[in-house]
Order: C-alpha cells, then sequence, then structure tokens
C-alpha cells in the first residue's frame, strides 16, 4: 500500500468495501499519556461512517526501525498503520473497537510487505 492517505479495503466479513481517508499521525503522550504512535482514518460505506485508531507502541517501532533499517518516519508509521488497519477491515477481528494497538510481530509483518512494494515500485519505476 503506497498511499495511506486514501484507499479502499474490502470486501469485510459482511461483504462490504470501505473508502479510508487518513486524518491524522500523533505521538500518544498528549493524547492518552501512552508511548505509542497513533494513526487516526475515517472509514465510509454507503452511509456507514466509522473512525479506526491504530496504536503503535513506541519501543516497538524503535526496534522494528533498527532490525530494518528503515528510518522512522511519518509516512512509515502510517503506511504500517494502514496495513493493520486493513487487516483488521478485511479479517473482521477487533472491528468493533475504535482504538486497536498493534503487536511487534504483526508490525514485523507489514515491515516486510512494505519492503517488497518499495522494492517492486523501484524496479517498475527503472
Amino acid at each position: 500500500m503506497l498511499n495511506f492517505r486514501q484507499f479502499e479495503v474490502g470486501p469485510d466479513p459482511f461483504g462490504r468495501k470501505w473508502q479510508v481517508l487518513f486524518k491524522w499521525l500523533q505521538t500518544a503522550i498528549a493524547l492518552r499519556h501512552s508511548d505509542t504512535v497513533d494513526v487516526k482514518f475515517a472509514l465510509r460505506s454507503d452511509d456507514t461512517r466509522v473512525e479506526k485508531q491504530i496504536a503503535m507502541p513506541h519501543v516497538d517501532l524503535l526496534e522494528l526501525s533498527r532490525r530494518t533499517e528503515h528510518e522512522m518516519s511519518d509516512a512509515w508509521c502510517s503506511r504500517l498503520a494502514a496495513m493493520h488497519l486493513k487487516r483488521m477491515v478485511e479479517s473482521g477481528e477487533d472491528l468493533e473497537k475504535d482504538l486497536v494497538t498493534v503487536r511487534l510481530n504483526e508490525l514485523a509483518g507489514y515491515a516486510t510487505e512494505i519492503a517488497r512494494e518499495e522494492s517492486a515500485d523501484m524496479t517498475a519505476r527503472r
């Protein structure tokens, strides 16, 4: 997922497709007194509108950045969160929650997928 700002996910377990808009990325120390990076998305399917907040522990992002040697940027964190949101919608897991915290092993899988996408994008540009 190269564009985390606006994308479509689904179908969800009920067969709906969702239009997703990135709202913001913030450190949650100020928001919830939590050492996480939070990314908020607005989802729309027909007349249904919901918001989801994906929380990623800062310590896990630092470890993942170290392991992958990928700079921990706003765009990278937003893409990781968008990939988790996509999995949530398509699997139905945690879909009832407004705030979901992602585990390190999940983030590592998303980072691998991002690296593959970036590599394929670079190859296609050559």
